[in-house]
């Protein structure tokens, strides 16, 4: 699996990869405050995409559930 990571200038980064069955999941990491967005496309609006906007907090809770490790951003 591929995962892309992209700069989004003035917000933080994005992680993204394409599920096996094509559908579009990304994190966004934001630099100021912690949030974390997790947005997926829309299967109804192929421009359009449904997030999820979780606290530090609750990002940690969901990665711990999922049962994976904590991605640390390295100090920009």
């Amino acid at each position: 699996m591929v995962i892309e990571r992209t700069h989004l200038p003035g917000v933080g980064v994005r992680h993204a990869f394409t599920t096996e069955q094509g559908r579009r999941i990304a994190v966004i990491a934001h630099r100021v405050g912690g949030r974390r967005d997790v947005v997926h496309d829309d299967p109804h609006d192929p421009d359009g995409t449904v997030g999820l906007a979780l606290t530090p907090a609750e990002a940690s809770a969901l990665a711990t559930l999922l049962g994976f490790p904590e991605l640390v951003a390295a100090p920009d």
